[in-house]
């Protein structure tokens, strides 16, 4: 299910015909207040949300659309700047892509973040594209898109690190330190027995922390952890570091996590971040 929130009904049917090729079925929403209300009421699994919309702006909608859904957000806006790109990632997009766009590319960015399990649940499944070759040689509109500031779109399934976990650990996938424990088959974090609610991205920035035990992670190194698919290049660009930056200051406030007195996240000045070393 794919909800389509959008102003501009040229845009607007255009995402519908791109999404539907794809396998989903679509709502659509032509005011920010209309594109909240579906989202609660239809349960989305991905949302694409315009930023300039009539009644309050896309930040807003992102907001608030967080706070009943857990759908993928990807921000569509004609606006390149680097402000408005870490805007919408702290309101809680997993993706940002500048018109005009191919709508090839969008597909396949909703595909990949498809693949990654939602919040603490099980993966939705993808909806199966059209088997026709036909589909993609009729894309309606398929202009040059600018590259997202930020993709979210691999799965963290870190290696146990052996100062990260007791011996006792049973399963790879969960990693403690420092009373924090993250599971990453059921992306869970809790931090002294209190259940920690992080996003998607969020929880990926940490697991690679985590799992990287006391070796320094560059900015750079944590753009390429949780960018793959098509995207996982050996670059990161600046806005995408600066969005690390973005989330991981997220991270920390919502773990309490003081850098000058770091318990999980340190960093290391002038280089990246590691994991701040074991407490007694």
């Amino acid at each position: 299910m794919a909800l389509v929130i959008e102003d501009d009904g040229d845009i607007r049917q255009l995402l519908e015909v791109v999404l539907r090729q794809g396998g989903f079925a679509v709502h659509s929403a032509g005011t920010a207040s209309e594109g909240v209300r579906l989202a609660a009421e239809v349960a989305p699994d991905v949302i694409t949300l315009d930023v300039g919309l009539p009644d309050f702006d896309g930040f807003e909608a992102a907001r608030r659309i967080r706070l009943v859904s857990d759908a993928y957000i990807v921000m569509l806006t004609a606006q390149g700047e680097e402000v408005d790109t870490l805007l919408g990632l702290e309101a809680g997009a997993d993706d940002y892509i500048v018109k005009p766009f191919r709508p090839r590319e969008l597909r396949a960015r909703i595909s990949a973040m498809m693949r990654r399990p939602r919040g603490g649940g099980d993966s939705p499944a993808a909806p199966a594209a059209p088997a026709s070759p036909a589909a993609d040689a009729a894309d309606p509109a398929d202009e040059p898109v600018q590259p997202a500031a930020f993709a979210t779109t691999t799965t963290v399934s870190p290696a146990l690190p052996t100062d990260a976990a007791p011996d006792d650990a049973p399963d790879a996938d969960v990693l403690r330190h420092n009373g924090l424990v993250l599971d990453g088959g059921t992306r869970h974090v809790t931090v002294d027995g209190e259940q920690v609610d992080l996003t998607r991205t969020e929880f990926d920035l940490l697991a690679s922390i985590l799992a990287s035990g006391g070796r320094v992670r560059t900015k750079g190194d944590l753009v390429r952890d949780i960018r793959g698919g098509p995207y996982a290049v050996s670059s990161s660009t600046e806005p995408e570091e600066r969005a690390v930056e973005v989330h991981l200051g997220n991270l920390r406030r919502k773990l309490h996590d003081d850098p000058r007195q770091a318990r999980w996240v340190q960093t290391v000045r002038g280089v990246g971040y590691r994991l701040a070393p074991p407490r007694d």
